[in-house]
């Protein structure tokens, strides 16, 4: 689901069309809006109104998890993202539909979280994303629920299970597969990005998104400063330490009725490896 965010969107349509093929690909582009379709040229673009905004992550995820419902019907396996994500497999381990079919028939399937982060050192972005962006840091938020084999229902990064099922519901994180969060991997896109969240988050409508979009400008002040502070690891090091930490044990809510990954932030960042060139 989409609102503007158009680089983000462009890289996202890019990705998973050169790997699940640009038919597969569904966007719901919140509010009308041409620059989707021609960004997306070979997508399915279904479009919703925009002129309510209350309660906006409910409903969200109310409409989501019925659209993914519905494309179960139709597919074996729905995979769910926000523009800004994309969905990457080491080919030491296998192609996507290899790690997928490895898996098996799991209701749910969590990905290893990375989020991307732009530095001043880095190549201009017109040499390509994964030639130009390297620099990373594993996270717990971010490893997020994002595939299912029949329908449930996502929410808050998870996965919602009756009482009954929360302390047996399967959680599998398969080896090689990471959801790389964009958000900081262009600071220019993300001024704009801040910008259309604080302007939402004041629009003085109910159930509107909180602190995290009222204070967007300040949470990535933080955490810019805050991941330019960690010392660098190597890649097979870090990213050992982050997924033993959260490929087991997941956080079983009750209050909530939720199994997600625990929400770990980790004290060192790392450089991707060069196998990420081979995407485009």
């Amino acid at each position: 689901m989409v609102y503007k965010d158009y680089w983000a969107l462009g890289v996202w349509y890019r990705h998973h069309a050169q790997l699940l093929g640009a038919d597969a690909l569904y966007i719901v582009a919140h509010g009308a809006d041409p620059e989707v379709q021609r960004i997306c040229p070979g997508a399915s673009i279904w479009t919703i109104p925009r002129d309510d905004l209350s309660y906006f992550d409910r409903k969200r995820s109310e409409l989501l998890n019925a659209f993914q419902a519905g494309l179960l019907s139709s597919y074996d396996w729905v995979i769910r993202t926000d523009a800004d994500e994309l969905i990457c497999a080491d080919p030491a381990i296998g192609s996507l539909q290899q790690i997928f079919a490895a898996a098996g028939r799991v209701p749910v399937l969590t990905a290893l979280g990375l989020d991307l982060v732009e530095q001043p050192e880095d190549r201009p972005l017109r040499d390509g994303l994964w030639k130009a962006q390297k620099n990373v840091s594993f996270t717990g938020h971010y490893s997020k629920s994002f595939a299912q084999s029949r329908p449930l229902k996502l929410t808050l990064h998870g996965t919602k299970v009756p009482p009954r099922r929360l302390a047996d519901f399967p959680f599998v994180m398969p080896e090689g597969l990471y959801l790389v969060h964009l958000k900081y991997a262009n600071l220019d896109a993300l001024e704009t990005v801040n910008a259309d969240r604080v302007a939402m988050s004041n629009a003085g409508q109910k159930g509107l998104p909180g602190a995290g979009w009222r204070e967007a400008y300040a949470d990535a002040a933080q955490f810019l400063a805050s991941f330019r502070a960690k010392p660098v690891l190597p890649w097979h090091k870090a990213r050992a330490k982050a997924f033993r930490a959260l490929s087991n044990d997941p956080a079983r809510s009750e209050r909530l009725g939720l199994v997600k990954a625990r929400a770990l932030k980790f004290p060192f960042r790392t450089v991707l490896p060069d196998w990420f060139e081979t995407f485009e």
